[in-house]
């Protein structure tokens, strides 16, 4: 790996206070643990730190429907029983699995706002990597939430990379199927959707292998559905021959990783067997691209194992992984550590499902439907949207004098 990169990370000082609810294993607190251990580790010595912006209603509405977005922003946890009908249009509220809570709107902007601003360091050249462990939320649809997900931080950051490069790569390595953003592009060649996960009776259903996308999107979804218990070694030869090809076929200009820790072993609901070593090799293997690389978290849900793994990941990004002792220093958070305080975690003894036959069948089906498809699809730049950071008065006051945003419902204007 090159050792010399530009690391660019986002942190919100604030994210760990939000609470999705009693009981509810999403918890916005793994996020303030992972920079705790970052912090003790004496890594962001070695980065820029970035406060994110969060993200305003023109700049979400670029994907979400206006309607969403506003009923997000409106939605209290005093006001919630106005809204009956729009809960269940929306898919949120205590019938689902995205609740409403305290500050859910705040903190949906944060995540989104960091994911943005670092595909627009990568764009201007201010960063070779960009670290967004809030961001990752896969799951969020146009107009509907899911998956504890409620904003689509990824299709945002997406958008923002293609207004520099023509084609962008999404890779997904969360023990759950990245559909959101797979639906977002599912039907243009300017993005390329690679998920990794488990596939049967578990959520979302979707990502079999046959999901290759439509139309102009035809083979530029990439799905790799597995079984439970997959390892180590078994998962990352099958993502470095998978990853290779695609990348070599494809020929990204950008990279958005999905680094999703409930495909760690031991997770609450994850079903995979990996170790942080065998995780972080995935990102430590991106990385030697030397591609504009955006790293964000997604899932997670035994938060003193994400913790352990973002900041070991964000040690890879910074080429520091292996000055990292696997004795976990007094932070913050130190007793959740308990009862061993090491960084690392040993696989457990469950079975593994995912056969050296079933793996060969998926690499050759993916590379045969690689083969379909033009390298590096060429592009024509007719229009390009301008950034959504912009520090201009003027463009501010623009904004506010425009009460509802133009929505871009097609993302094909938006491609060319």
């Amino acid at each position: 790996m090159s050792n010399r990169k530009k690391v660019a990370y986002f942190h919100d000082p604030d994210i760990g206070s939000y609470y999705y609810g009693a009981g509810h294993p999403m918890k916005p607190q793994r996020i303030r643990m992972t920079h705790s251990l970052i912090v003790s580790y004496n890594l962001y010595k070695h980065m820029e730190v970035y406060r994110p912006h969060k993200s305003d209603v023109n700049e979400l509405t670029l994907f979400h429907d206006y309607e969403y977005v506003d009923f997000l922003s409106s939605i209290s946890l005093e006001n919630y029983r106005d809204f009956t009908h729009q809960l269940k249009r929306f898919n949120v509220g205590e019938a689902t699995d995205c609740p409403v809570f305290d500050g859910l709107f705040q903190f949906q902007q944060s995540c989104a706002g960091a994911s943005i601003d670092g595909a627009s360091k990568l764009n201007h050249h201010c960063a070779d990597i960009c670290v967004n462990w809030s961001g990752g939320l896969h799951h969020a649809k146009m107009s509907e939430a899911s998956g504890f997900c409620y904003i689509n931080d990824i299709v945002l950051g997406i958008l923002e990379l293609l207004k520099y490069h023509a084609r962008v790569m999404y890779i997904d390595i969360d023990v759950h199927h990245g559909d959101g953003v797979e639906e977002a592009f599912y039907v243009t060649h300017r993005v390329m959707t690679v998920s990794f996960h488990k596939f049967g009776d578990y959520f979302p259903g979707t990502g079999d292998i046959t999901d290759i996308g439509v139309h102009h999107g035809k083979y530029y979804s990439v799905n790799v559905p597995l079984n439970d218990g997959i390892t180590d070694e078994a998962f990352y030869e099958l993502f470095q021959v998978v990853i290779d090809k695609c990348v070599q076929t494809y020929k990204p200009g950008a990279i958005i990783l999905q680094c999703g820790a409930d495909s760690l072993t031991g997770d609450r609901l994850g079903r995979f067997n990996l170790t942080i070593k065998g995780h972080a090799r995935c990102v430590e293997h991106v990385r030697s691209y030397n591609l504009p690389l955006l790293v964000l978290g997604g899932g997670g849900y035994t938060i003193r194992n994400v913790s352990r793994c973002w900041a070991y990941e964000t040690g890879v990004v910074l080429n520091k992984h292996l000055e990292m002792p696997d004795q976990i220093s007094l932070n913050d958070y130190y007793d959740y550590y308990a009862p061993d305080f090491q960084l690392h975690l040993q696989p457990s003894n469950i079975a593994n499902y995912n056969s050296p036959e079933h793996l060969n069948r998926i690499k050759i089906r993916i590379a045969e439907n690689l083969r379909n498809i033009e390298h590096a699809p060429g592009v024509q730049f007719s229009y390009v949207p301008p950034d959504f950071f912009n520090s201009d008065p003027e463009d501010e006051s623009d904004k506010e004098n425009n009460e509802k945003p133009n929505q871009i419902k097609d993302l094909d204007i938006l491609y060319g």
